[in-house]
């Protein structure tokens, strides 16, 4: 039994946005239909690394689902969708606003046909306002958000964060929605349109921007590895690499100028509290850091977590991949592969003690699924596909 067992969901989309919500959507129990363009599919199949000429990347944001070929621009495309949206309870889409609704496929063309449908739309800045037509990207968006502005050394250039971070989180608000708009509609009975962007995902994450900006403080500009508003909170060097540290409160304050040998700073009524200690920040980082050089790593971390002082040691990313706490977790699977037999998985980070979330297979071939999807959910129309 799993959380979400009995929803249909449409996936109608490519890259990240609709994929990667969908996929947890999928890892939570729904059954996901991905809609392919006919022919080459989502362009995430063509993404390195390729593995027999597969993307291990598709295998990994397309997990647990079914791969069915339309083509939309077609009469017989369109019947079909039709069709399988009629059995479904949530359609996403992440083609740019209006796109779906020039196929006759948008959210006021379904609901008069399927007023249950939960319809999901992603996109760079929304689904209407000025901007709403203009193409929109994960860069894009975190460069128009301030996320660049915030990302970087004080006296270096903007930077991009690591990883796709405004397609991650509005993928994980859309996933979110949706499963709120199921409940809601166990109450009522209608489904309902959810309009999550890019922009409005990344300008949620300024959380502590936000309250400066409208208390006419200055937002700031970039910190490094520190923190907008506390101290000591950033990355230290030690002799062989580099530990975060987050002691911010009084208790953790206390334990890491004891561990260090400061006490002298627990004396020095300009650090009494967390504001005073930011204001004197750089003073307070050069004695921490004077220290930590003195260390390895994994001293430090030994000695910092036997204190009781909230740290990490910075890890390149195959170092996390391998994190022996993943590891005892079991956070890692294997998921069966048509052609490449098993393709390595990381597990969804939500845990439930009841209704695990699903391990089944890797990122389907494209069309792997459309004659057995169209057999059950359109046998009509389907007998005329191809």
């Amino acid at each position: 039994m799993t959380t979400l067992r009995g929803v249909t969901v449409i996936e109608v989309g490519g890259f990240l946005a609709a994929p990667w919500a969908t996929m947890h959507l999928a890892d939570l129990g729904a059954r996901v239909i991905k809609i392919e363009r006919a022919g080459d599919g989502d362009a995430v199949r063509d993404a390195p690394p390729l593995v027999d000429g597969h993307s291990a990347a598709f295998a990994s944001i397309n997990r647990n689902k079914e791969s069915v070929e339309l083509d939309l621009e077609t009469d017989t495309g369109r019947a079909l969708f039709l069709e399988l949206v009629a059995g479904a309870d949530v359609l996403v889409e992440n083609l740019r606003p209006g796109a779906m609704g020039r196929l006759g496929l948008g959210y006021d063309d379904l609901a008069g046909v399927a007023p249950r449908l939960i319809y999901a739309s992603a996109s760079g800045w929304g689904q209407d306002g000025p901007d709403a037509h203009l193409p929109g990207l994960d860069i894009m968006a975190q460069a128009r958000s301030g996320l660049m502005s915030r990302t970087g050394d004080p006296d270096g250039p903007p930077a991009k964060v690591g990883v796709p971070v405004c397609d991650l989180v509005c993928a994980l608000y859309v996933a979110l929605a949706v499963t709120a708009a199921l409940h809601e509609r166990e109450r009522t009975g209608t489904g309902q349109h959810i309009d999550v962007s890019l922009l409005e995902a990344a300008i949620s994450l300024a959380v502590w921007e936000w309250p400066r900006h409208v208390t006419g403080a200055d937002p700031g500009t970039r910190s490094g590895t520190a923190h907008q508003s506390l101290a000591p909170y950033q990355v230290f060097d030690t002799r062989d690499g580099h530990v975060a540290i987050g002691a911010v409160t009084r208790l953790t304050w206390h334990a890491l100028c004891e561990a260090l040998g400061l006490s002298d700073l627990l004396q020095d009524r300009r650090l009494s509290d967390a504001g005073l200690r930011f204001q004197h920040r750089e003073e307070v980082v050069e004695r921490l850091q004077s220290v930590t050089l003195g260390y390895s790593a994994a001293e430090l971390v030994a000695l910092l977590g036997d204190a009781g002082v909230p740290c990490a040691r910075l890890a390149d990313m195959a170092q996390a991949f391998e994190d022996p706490q993943l590891v005892a977790r079991d956070f890692y699977w294997d998921a069966a592969h048509p052609r490449l037999g098993s393709v390595p998985q990381m597990g969804s980070p939500m845990r439930f003690s009841r209704t695990p979330t699903v391990r089944s297979h890797a990122g389907p071939m494209l069309g792997e699924h459309t004659t057995a999807v169209l057999r059950e959910l359109a046998p009509d129309e389907g007998k005329h596909h191809g």
